[in-house]
């Protein structure tokens, strides 16, 4: 078992490693945020009816169910989109220090889903990534719209892991994740045909473009999604919360080996991404707390 638990949380670092790469990916990519997040979930699409077919694993839902995961798909679609849309306007660091702040949305939107009273703890907390994010803004007048198209992702994060909570409970989360992909697929592929967004151009990749969107689709979203969730067999939710929470520490490390001068800041904001990093794992640890008293009791 202590032998199982060794290897998960290796595979864990792992996985938090590839999530962290997924930013620079979006880098490298020359393709517009749109283009990207449309082949990345083809791919990832692809890639899991693959692996279903190998396992000659059923994908029956309900039709209600089914709709359910559609719609959560169209959360995680804007999701990315937001992200790679940061990136692509401002710069890995910054896209990453505001995607930090998705357990201060969290803390204002579980009371609404979940009908719970307001943490004040969490309301302190919030307040202080409130005074770090003032902070980035202050030295990072430059990247206004990085900033806010970071902070959208991550509230659509939040809400996301918020709905995927509730929807996890009586279907493998595999089976959801495919649904999930297909209906982030869906409404961007309806977007862009009304919109006449499937122009010749859209379909001319570069040869490099389709290794980094290939490594993008298959090893950053399909298989790290479905490892993620094999390790919660070993590991307590609590442990792969904190751990994640690793992704922009090694996004905005490679970022600095990769990409150098493009993506070095100030020392107010290594400041203020550090403060939003640290408000989430106190956050994390008193949550533990008090999941254990309630145990308890």
């Amino acid at each position: 078992m202590l032998a199982d638990n060794i290897k998960s949380y290796f595979y864990l670092h792992i996985i938090v490693f590839i999530w962290g790469f997924t930013a620079i990916l979006g880098q490298l990519i020359t393709l517009s945020a749109l283009p990207l997040v449309w082949y990345r979930i083809l791919i990832a699409v692809i890639t899991l009816l693959v692996v279903f077919a190998f396992r000659k694993q059923t994908l029956r839902v309900s039709k209600n169910k089914l709709l359910q995961f559609l719609a959560a798909g169209v959360v995680i679609a804007l999701h990315w989109l937001t992200f790679f849309w940061a990136i692509k306007v401002s710069n890995i660091s910054i896209t990453l220090a505001c995607l930090s702040t998705g357990a201060f949305f969290a803390s204002l939107l579980e009371p609404i889903f979940y009908k719970r009273k307001i943490d004040y703890i969490e309301v302190f907390l919030g307040l202080i990534v409130i005074g770090a994010l003032v902070l980035i803004f202050s030295v990072s007048t430059e990247y206004i719209e990085g900033i806010i198209l970071g902070l959208v992702a991550a509230a659509l994060s939040s809400l996301f892991s918020i709905i995927n909570g509730k929807l996890v409970k009586d279907t493998a989360a595999p089976i959801i994740t495919f649904y999930e992909m297909l209906g982030g697929l869906l409404i961007l592929s309806i977007f862009l045909a009304v919109t006449g967004g499937f122009t010749y151009e859209f379909f001319q990749v570069s040869e490099i473009d389709w290794f980094w969107l290939v490594v993008l689709g298959v090893f950053c979203t399909a298989f790290a999604f479905l490892g993620s969730v094999y390790i919660l067999r070993d590991l307590s939710p609590f442990t792969v919360m904190l751990t994640i929470n690793l992704e922009p520490v090694y996004g905005i490390l490679l970022a600095l080996l990769i990409f150098k001068d493009d993506e070095k800041m100030n020392a107010t904001f290594y400041f203020a991404a550090s403060l939003i990093l640290l408000t989430v794992i106190i956050n994390g640890i008193v949550k533990n707390r008090k999941r254990r008293k309630l145990a308890v009791k």
